[in-house]
């Protein structure tokens, strides 16, 4: 049989805001690869009515939209099974964060383009830094907005080269001023909104750091492949070594688990860490949880495994006890939980649970996540 197709390579065009110029510098890169005699085709373009991005897509070839209906519209979505059969080198995206019509074989944009890729098509495609999973909570916290389409830090991860798009905060506002981001009345609503500047400034502080941590860590893989290319007994062969640290995140049926979740799973990858989410069980004798406190749990380990990171449920009537037990045994260096607000004797109750682990956990780094912010009611923000 013939060897599978080696997978495409995915190049993601990072910025901090609508209008600093993604699209437009990931079609300027699509027209320089045409001109060498690549076969690019842009599978989906979102030009948002600016005149410059409209007319720098001029002469690439673009595969029709698919038509979806839904609750009784009609909607436009990326056509991956057409792309998939044009086969071209390299497939143009825009919008990687987007969600699909429901309906759609995948619920995401970047679920089609893993498609793409696993077929050996290379993919550029554009989004912002708030729509980093890990980022959700910090993003709401400095600028109100809840961003609702996210992608998964190991899908950004995945991609074989991240580069940024920078302009500007008041250079940016400028743009929007002018009406060449958005129309007027709704660029006026916008900078009373998401474009505040001293959001934008944070924001694009965030990308920075973001666009760093990708490319040491690019770095970091580059040098253990090396490592492990190196023939047996050389120097490099000790480069090589399991990660030193490893992170338990602490998870119960709290909203805030979720916000406890991205923290730990961003701490990980700094650290270059393992990472297991926790839950323990009632153990024998011990009253059921109520049916939507289970659903609660099962979203919240569901959410985990979403972010690649390890489940495991254990059982016990001592909740402290059997977490810390769990952790010594499997050499975990940093413990995350989160402090509820709940009726009095309920949160006495916790508060004595978030004791009684850090006392039994002084070996290890217990870290307590705020739930500072999470009570304000949130503006919605899509990757549109």
């Amino acid at each position: 049989m013939p060897d599978s197709l080696p997978r495409g390579q995915l190049k993601i065009y990072l910025g901090y805001a609508a209008g600093v110029g993604k699209t437009y510098r990931m079609l300027e890169d699509a027209h320089a690869l045409s001109r060498t005699g690549v076969d690019v085709v842009v599978g989906y373009f979102e030009p948002h009515g600016r005149k410059d991005t409209i007319a720098i897509v001029q002469g690439l070839e673009i595969i029709p939209r698919r038509k979806v209906a839904y609750r009784g519209l009609t909607f436009e979505e990326m056509d991956a099974a057409a792309i998939l059969r044009r086969k071209p080198a390299v497939c143009v995206v825009d919008e990687f964060p987007h969600s699909n019509v429901p309906g759609s074989e995948r619920g995401k944009r970047w679920e089609d383009v893993e498609t793409l890729l696993e077929a050996g098509i290379d993919v550029f495609t554009t989004m912002n830094v708030q729509h980093l999973e890990s980022l959700n909570d910090q993003v709401w916290q400095f600028t109100g907005v809840r961003v609702r389409e996210t992608i998964p830090d190991w899908v950004v991860q995945s991609a074989n080269e991240v580069v940024m798009v920078d302009l500007p905060p008041d250079a940016l506002l400028n743009r929007l001023r002018r009406g060449a981001i958005y129309p007027l009345e709704r660029a006026r609503q916008a900078t009373q909104n998401f474009f505040r500047e001293s959001s934008l400034e944070a924001l694009r502080e965030l990308a920075l750091r973001q666009t760093a941590y990708e490319v040491d860590l690019r770095s970091e893989q580059e040098a253990q492949r090396a490592a492990l290319r190196a023939p047996a007994g050389t120097a490099s062969e000790g480069n090589v070594r399991p990660p030193a640290d490893k992170i338990l995140i602490c998870v119960s049926d709290d909203p805030a688990t979720a916000a406890v979740i991205r923290r730990g799973r961003r701490v990980a990858d700094y650290l270059q860490a393992d990472c297991v989410a926790v839950y323990v069980q009632p153990g024998n004798g011990a009253s059921p949880l109520p049916a939507a406190k289970r659903e609660a749990v099962e979203q919240h380990l569901n959410f985990a495994r979403s972010l690649h990171i390890d489940v495991r449920l254990i059982q016990g009537d001592d909740v402290a006890r059997s977490l810390v037990d769990f952790a010594r045994l499997n050499q975990v260096t940093h413990i995350f939980m989160t402090r509820t607000e709940q009726a009095p004797w309920l949160r006495m109750f916790h508060r004595n649970l978030v004791q009684r682990v850090a006392q039994l956990a002084d070996d290890m780094q217990v870290t307590i996540v705020s739930k500072r912010g999470l009570a304000r009611t949130p503006q919605t923000e899509t990757a549109g």
